[in-house]
């Protein structure tokens, strides 16, 4: 019979696969669809259509403008380059994962690492810490840094 602690990973690991679903979206296939929204609107329905196109696309560009502002809200309210428990952070990571999704995930902004672009740095109060590098605004890697 599992333990009440494997029960609970196993709740948090169908948790961190769930927000696989919440992937970003390639920004080219985005205005992509925009201009064959804008397309097909124009020739089916004129001057109205290209207006509710434009409408619906400026209507989206604003629903992901409030979502990265939320969650920046969210992260001011925290300290910077905090999370709960290291181990449990880096668990959940996997290579794609945007700065945006890691923010949202951690509520906290990481530390940016000296000497380098794109590596940024979450703690817990334990001393452990995660590394993250990105490339192309995207998690490459990541590096599990425990407490001596």
């Amino acid at each position: 019979m599992p333990s009440i602690a494997s029960k609970k990973r196993s709740i948090g690991c169908a948790a961190c696969d769930s927000r696989a679903a919440d992937a970003a979206m390639n920004p080219v296939v985005g205005w992509a669809l925009a201009a064959a929204l804008a397309f097909v609107a124009w020739e089916m329905f004129g001057g109205r259509g290209l207006a509710v196109a434009v409408s619906a696309t400026a209507f989206w560009l604003m629903l992901q403008f409030n979502r990265t502002v939320r969650v920046m809200k969210v992260a001011a309210q925290h300290p910077l380059g905090q999370v709960p428990s290291a181990v449990m952070f880096q668990a959940g990571l996997r290579p794609g994962l945007t700065m945006l999704q890691i923010v949202a995930t951690t509520r906290s902004l990481g530390r940016k690492v000296d000497g380098s672009d794109d590596d940024w740095l979450w703690a817990d109060e334990g001393g452990d810490s995660v590394r993250l590098h990105f490339e192309g605004a995207r998690l490459a890697t990541w590096q599990l840094e425990r407490a001596a």
